[in-house]
């Protein structure tokens, strides 16, 4: 987490579901359409040059930004690159030029720009079990490329775009124009569902003509889908939007995956080159970087801002960028912990009092200390919900604690003071002690199971269903003495 100017009225921005990124995120896409790559596919020759290109260009720099900058590791670089070459000698066009970045992100997605320019993050890096899975992935963007579907994606928004600005401008009847709106949208996730499966298949064909197992294209799904229920354990995706209430289900897209896997033969025919893959992630970061602050436990700890704070049991903790977000399904509690620009002058009170906090109570405005530091806190109410703000200064900085719970409901105070009076400085050796977790890759000994491999595990929770996950496994099966297996540790 780092500081952030500023964020919507307090009422919008608790709203925290956990969600994984969508194709982006290949995990809950769907539709089904033509299978074959495009006869002439808009790509340039190299990424630093043509109108394609520079659409790319354009947008690196805002990608890196938005999901904290390249991962520099070069024996995952080389790794990746090595997947991404034999993809290349099957593709209709191996003189293509693809610049591939790992992202450095904890996020599992991977997507595509229009001029080559391909994007995993080291989230689904971690994810993957082998080279054929991680082909899997980089062959489905890659055919997004060949298929034209960054450019075909940006001209059907563009006749969306347009249609709103008519029916909006043009059309008296209100509800009508509504209901082209939601028509318009519906065309738009239809249209980019069946570029999903449409990427599929080629990538599924691409990685089985490059000699990988074309199955491992299911497994990944299987894993992705096994990740996503493990991170809204919660409950906390709305899967009543229309852009996902419409999509086949998982299972759908996995029996989809696996019949264009049939036209290679049976599984265990192509290479999954396990052990060289995992060897490759040994000693990767996973999960929150330092300049994000760390997670652990139901703790959030900032080694470079030196500061603390801690959840109460039973919160789900999203460690973003620009905050850290907490949700409790069994009350609906929310909690949102950022920073914040006041000037050194100026009063927290007033801050709190200048407009920012929607449906604000300004007697209850009061000020007081927390832990030594200045600090302020107020009530609101909005829409459903009851709000307690607490502004906190920490040496040059300010920091805001909003928590809610539904409007009406007891123990917002509680709740709010809990929190609060957790929040801290970290001593010099609690800062020290602050290490990221990494991905190692261990074997096997005779006689363990799943439990005591996951036993090994540190600073994540749910040890044991997270191995499991990490390692493509389901409950109750067996560990095999000399294989490889992931766990995550702090050192």
């Amino acid at each position: 987490m780092q500081p952030v100017r500023r964020v919507r009225v307090i009422s919008v921005a608790l709203v925290m579901p956990f969600l994984l990124s969508s194709c982006q995120n290949l995990g809950q896409l769907v539709g089904d359409q033509s299978i074959k790559p495009s006869a002439s596919p808009v790509i340039a020759e190299n990424v630093r040059s043509g109108r394609l290109a520079r659409v790319g260009a354009a947008q690196h720099p805002k990608i890196l930004a938005t999901y904290g900058g390249e991962y520099s590791n070069p024996k995952v670089e080389r790794m990746v690159a090595g997947v991404v070459g034999k993809l290349v000698t099957v593709s209709d066009n191996p003189s293509q030029v693809y610049q591939i970045t790992i992202l450095d992100s904890p996020n599992v997605n991977a997507f595509a720009l229009p001029g080559g320019y391909l994007y995993i993050t080291r989230g689904l890096l971690a994810l993957a079990n082998d080279t054929a899975e991680l082909a899997a992935v980089i062959a489905h963007e890659m055919a997004h490329v060949t298929a034209n579907h960054g450019i075909l994606r940006q001209q059907k928004e563009a006749e969306v775009e347009l249609a709103s600005r008519i029916v909006s401008d043009v059309l008296s009847d209100k509800d009508a124009g509504r209901r082209a709106l939601v028509r318009g949208k519906l065309r738009l996730a239809q249209f980019s569902r069946n570029q999903e499966l449409q990427a599929d298949a080629i990538g599924i064909a691409a990685i089985g003509e490059a000699g990988f197992d074309p199955y491992a294209a299911a497994a990944f799904q299987e894993t992705m889908a096994a990740y996503m229920d493990f991170r809204n354990a919660a409950g906390d995706i709305d899967t009543s939007l229309d852009f996902l209430s419409t999509h086949p289900s998982t299972p759908q897209r996995i029996q989809l995956a696996v019949g264009h896997a049939r036209k290679f033969g049976e599984p265990g025919k192509g290479e999954r080159d396990r052990e060289g893959y995992l060897a490759g992630i040994d000693g990767m970061l996973f999960g929150d970087s330092a300049e994000e602050g760390y997670v652990r436990g139901q703790r959030y700890a900032h080694p470079g801002l030196g500061i603390t704070l801690e959840f109460p049991d039973g919160f789900e903790i999203d460690n973003r960028a620009e905050a850290v977000l907490g949700a409790r399904d069994t009350d609906s509690a929310a909690i949102r912990f950022d920073g914040v620009d006041v000037p050194p002058g100026r009063s927290l009170s007033d801050y709190v009092a200048s407009g920012w906090v929607e449906g604000l109570d300004t007697r209850s405005i009061r000020a007081f200390t927390v832990n030594g530091m200045a600090a302020v806190s107020a009530r609101a109410t909005a829409d459903e919900w009851d709000f307690d703000i607490t502004v906190i200064r920490a040496g040059k900085s300010v920091y805001r604690i909003l928590t809610a719970l539904p409007r009406g409901a007891p123990g917002l105070e509680a709740l709010a003071a809990s929190v609060r009076n957790s929040f801290r400085y970290l001593s010099e050796s609690e800062r020290r002690a602050l290490k990221p977790l990494k991905i190692r890759i261990v074997k096997a000994q005779p006689g363990e199971s799943a439990r005591t491999m996951a036993a090994r595990m540190q600073g994540v929770s749910r040890p044991l269903e997270l191995f499991l996950i990490l390692n493509g496994m389901k409950p109750g099966q067996a560990i095999e003495p000399g294989r490889s297996y992931k766990v995550v540790t702090e050192s």
